[in-house]
């Protein structure tokens, strides 16, 4: 089968093969996984998403180390192509989609059954691919972490990106007032076109200003819930904007800094701050995942939250969409397809 491999740490953005000290390589003989367990099922994979994790995980910044040579790839979209004797959920032909801590970026991959969920009618296999890590992230966060209410004032940072779109349309779902912040015009007018409640544009000015004018004019007393995949300066001033008890949710840095959140001023002001690391919920606790990604599954389906793709590639023009991460190109999600995104978008399967 066809995978991309990494084969050594270091930049994803340089083309496969390009030299022979590129860190990614692409081969089209890898062994096909073969099926471990009785309830093992392989799928052939439609359609793999890229996050700002994988490409740190080839670059070896991420948290997680892994062994190389190692093909990358976290969140996928399929068809059942292979299940074991003990499989009694999945047969051949189903659509399904799931998650893993690598291994995606190839044509097959083989999970366990209670590790994969069906992708209902009303749900197309990209979108579906794009689903679990990036909108997984923002639904735990939001609704199991900070039990995110409506009428409550959400600050998304990074709005435009994967996690951010996704907190944005989690955050209307639940009924929440959702400030949202991102850079560029492209970007604004998109998240306008989402229903945001407000948008500041970072090429214009500061978050502190733009928001306390809109909270002025809404006779709001400020921020409940800040979203933060973002880090670094931007984080400092949005503390700036918070309410007393209000809840901060760290998810990632991708300004490439780690902030720093006083405690004096957490403890005066009643804040509580969570750490979100949602792929360490598949160890200790599953169900969490499995109810979320249930639920999100089904709002997609009823046309509750709708997953923007803004570019698919394939396998072999994988470093130009590590290029559209690295530099902020991507609105929503950026995606490898293994077949014309069209015909995945429209076929029953």
């Amino acid at each position: 089968m066809e995978a991309l491999v990494c084969r050594k740490l270091g930049d994803p953005t340089a083309p496969p093969d390009s030299s022979e000290t590129t860190a990614l390589t692409i081969s089209t003989s890898h062994t096909i996984p073969v099926l471990t367990f009785p309830t093992s099922i392989r799928v052939r994979i439609k359609s793999t998403s890229l996050n700002y994790a994988n490409y740190l995980q080839v670059l070896g910044k991420y948290q997680e180390k892994f062994v190389l040579p190692f093909v990358p790839g976290s969140d996928y979209s399929g068809v059942v192509d292979s299940v074991g004797p003990g499989v009694t959920r999945f047969k051949v032909g189903d659509r399904v989609c799931s998650f893993a801590g690598v291994g995606s970026f190839a044509q097959y991959i083989v999970a366990d059954e209670k590790d994969l969920y069906g992708v209902p009618d009303g749900c197309d296999l990209v979108s579906a691919g794009a689903l679990p890590v990036a909108y997984g992230t923002s639904h735990v966060a939001l609704t199991h972490r900070a039990n995110l209410k409506p009428g409550q004032v959400l600050l998304v940072l990074g709005a435009a990106g994967g996690v951010g779109l996704a907190a944005v349309q989690i955050g209307k779902v639940c009924g929440a007032i959702v400030i949202a912040v991102a850079r560029g015009t492209e970007k604004v007018e998109f998240l306008k076109s989402m229903g945001v409640d407000h948008v500041v544009d970072l090429s214009k000015g500061g978050v502190i200003e733009s928001v306390k004018a809109f909270l002025k004019t809404k006779k709001l007393k400020g921020v409940d819930v800040l979203y933060d995949p973002v880090g670094g300066k931007l984080t400092k001033e949005s503390m700036k904007l918070l309410n007393w008890g209000a809840q901060i949710l760290v998810i990632g840095f991708a300004s490439g800094e780690v902030p720093l959140i006083p405690a004096n001023i957490a403890l005066v002001k009643n804040w509580t701050i969570h750490g979100l690391y949602w792929g360490s919920y598949k160890v200790n606790n599953p169900t969490v995942l499995e109810d979320s990604l249930k639920e999100l599954l089904i709002w997609l389906a009823r046309g509750l939250i709708t997953i923007y793709i803004s570019h698919s590639y394939k396998l072999q023009e994988a470093n130009l969409a590590f290029l559209d991460i690295r530099d902020r190109k991507v609105i929503g999600k950026v995606m490898i397809t293994f077949d014309d995104p069209k015909t995945i978008s429209s076929s029953k399967l």
